[in-house]
Formats: C-alpha cells, structure tokens, sequence
C-alpha cells in the first residue's frame, strides 16, 4: 500500500515537464521509494521505469546485464570488453531509450549514489561525477533519489543547474489520516487529533507512521499512539527492527566504524553537545573528534544546529537509547524511555502502561524545495 502524496507528485512533476532532472533526498523511512514508484504507475509502463541502483550496483558488467534484463525501454547496443565501456554503455541505454521512442522516457533511479561501487573498477575513478554530467545532457528524461542527503549535496556543488533538489517533507496530520484509509478502508481515517499525535511521534516519517498506524488497529477502540510506540519499540518489534537496519547501513557506509558508534552513543545519553563536550565524552582530540564528527554528517546521522551536534532522527536516537547497551531493555525501561521522548513531542502524553509495551500488535503478523 502506497499513500499518495499529491502536491509532491505535481512538484516532481512540473520539474521533468521543465526540462530540469529532479533529485529527491530523504533519509530512512521518508518515503523516497514510495514516491518513485507512484510516479511510474502516473506516467505509465510504456514511459517510465523504476530502477533500484542500491541492488544493481554490484560490477559494472553486470549492473549493466541485470538492469537490461529487466528494461522496458532500452536494450544496450554491442557487447563491453571492459568495466569502463560496461558503464558508458549503461548510460547509452539510457540515451538510446529516449531515442527509439515517440516521447523521452523517464527513468526513476532510487539510489543514485550506488554507482560508487564502480569506483574500484579501472578508468571509473570518477564514476559520481561522470555520471551526473552524462545525466545533465542526456535526451532521456530522470527522477533521481538518495538517501544521503550530505553527500548528494557536495555531489552537485559544481553540477549543472538543470538539477533541482527536492526534500520529502514531513508528513502532516493530514497524510496521516489518509494513509490510515489505506488499513482502514476510505470512510474509516483516525480521527484529526490522533493522526497530529501520530505524525509528531513519527517525526514525519511515513515509514514510522505506517508501523505506529498499524500498531493502533490491533489495540483497540481507544487508540494510544504512545502506548503502540513503546509496543513497537519492544525487543521483537518492528519499529526496533526498522530503527536497527537504518542504524547498520549508515554505518556501514561512513568509515572509523568503532568510533563512530561510541559517539552516537554519547549523544543518545545527551543532546545537544559541542565538540568540546564530545571530545571529552570520547577520550580523544577536538581534531580527531571533528574527523569522526563530519563522517557521521557525511551519512546523515548527526546534525549540527549553532556549533552543537544532536541526531538527525530523533526516533533513532530513542532506538539507541534502548538498544545501545550489552542487554536488552525491560519493559519498565521502555515505558520510561518512551514516555519522555513523547513528553518532548507532545506535552500533555501519559506514559504507556507497562502491559502494553509488547502487546498484541507484534504478535498479530500484521532549486531547493523544502
């Protein structure tokens, strides 16, 4: 089930129909994905095709084979006898799509930045950068989408001005209520104040609101978006699954892992600090706190607001404060946890109910634009 998003559809929209290439940035959970795939059903099958690079960008043959095998649009022209013309050949399928057909095709590349992995293969040293240029002429028409927001950013520092960058917004209240017809049928939305409650505590994440949605149907007639988030947030939950596998992949894609770790972690016992307060928190320099420090900017994790570092995603934070610790958090701790996160969020939340926190939900299966 994928929620509509109407004016960011018609924002991404009117960017291709002006001949600039949209790029869409959003961190975990956005709905990045989601958006991309409404896209191709608007435009129809026979002028447009999502492709996930994260998944095809492996080596450079057989991204090329793998993204072929599935193209409705294109075909590659000859065979590669080197990564560097498996690549070059990747962007004239793009380029001859646009040639065989009446109108240019648009192709949906979630992931861009996964062409990094050609990096390591000879004469694609500078693969990002060829790549972006190649798409600023390139007679096919593109949405681009990333999940690192940073790096996307220095990418197109010098880039030509046909790209304009759009961020997801946050969801609204009023996106709430719409994605709870997708569960509940069209007649059937949470009410106005429950749906402002939900999109708070989500932080504007559709993928949280999804979850935290989902949680409130199976706890009965009388809807506590708290209570669910501290269900959600159980060992086995899948809010702490989700939480999990966004933590890992940014790691994984920034460097001095260890270190990194135990940044987060003073963070997530307190926020906001400076470099000072982290540096001493940490046992190490200002100037190599400062390196560990913009690697995790460079992967959205941290944030810098005045001089002072605080995550990005506070409902991360939240996860790691729970899970970043040799055991696993009791139900006490969670109710605790929980209820003063959604205290900061929404003043007036009661904390949830020891006996809620691993209830029945788990268990039922179920240009720049801001």
């Amino acid at each position: 089930m994928i929620a509509a998003r109407p004016a960011l559809e018609r924002r991404v929209l009117a960017s291709l129909d002006a001949g600039r290439v949209p790029v869409v940035l959003g961190g975990c959970g956005t709905g990045r994905t989601s958006l991309l795939l409404r896209l191709e059903g608007r435009l129809g099958p026979s002028a447009a095709q999502y492709l996930d690079l994260a998944a095809a960008a492996t080596t450079p043959e057989r991204c090329l084979q793998e993204v072929a095998s599935v193209s409705r649009l294109g075909t590659p022209r000859g065979v590669p006898d080197s990564p560097r013309e498996a690549f070059v050949a990747l962007l004239d399928l793009f380029d001859g799509a646009a040639g065989a057909a009446p109108a240019p095709p648009t192709f949906l590349l979630d992931e861009f930045l996964d062409v990094r992995t050609f990096e390591n293969f000879p004469g694609l040293r500078h693969v990002q950068r060829d790549f972006v240029a190649h798409v600023a002429v390139s007679p096919a028409r593109f949405v681009l989408a990333s999940r690192f927001t940073s790096r996307v950013h220095r990418l197109l520092r010098d880039a030509p001005a046909r790209f304009e960058v759009i961020h997801m917004p946050p969801l609204e209240a009023g996106d709430v209520v719409e994605i709870s017809r997708l569960f509940n049928g069209p007649s059937h939305g949470v009410a106005p104040d429950v749906a402002a409650l939900v999109a708070s505590l989500a932080h504007g994440r559709a993928a949280y609101a999804h979850l935290l949605l989902e949680a409130l149907g199976s706890l009965g007639p009388a809807p506590d978006p708290v209570a669910a988030l501290a269900s959600l947030l159980s060992p086995d939950g899948r809010l702490t699954a989700r939480c999990r596998e966004s933590y890992d992949l940014r790691l994984a894609h920034a460097r001095g892992y260890g270190a990194l770790r135990a940044i987060l972690g003073v963070l997530a016992e307190s926020e906001p600090l400076n470099l000072t307060e982290i540096s001493l928190a940490l046992h190490r320099t200002p100037g190599s706190t400062k390196d560990y420090l913009s690697w995790l900017e460079d992967v959205d994790l941290v944030s810098v607001r005045g001089k002072r570092y605080v995550f990005d995603d506070p409902v991360l934070r939240l996860y790691l404060r729970l899970y970043g610790r040799p055991v696993p958090p009791g139900d006490d701790q969670i109710v605790r946890e929980v209820g003063a996160y959604a205290r900061v969020r929404l003043p007036a939340a009661p904390a949830p109910e020891p006996d809620q926190v691993a209830g029945p939900v788990e268990r039922s299966g179920i240009i720049e634009i801001d």
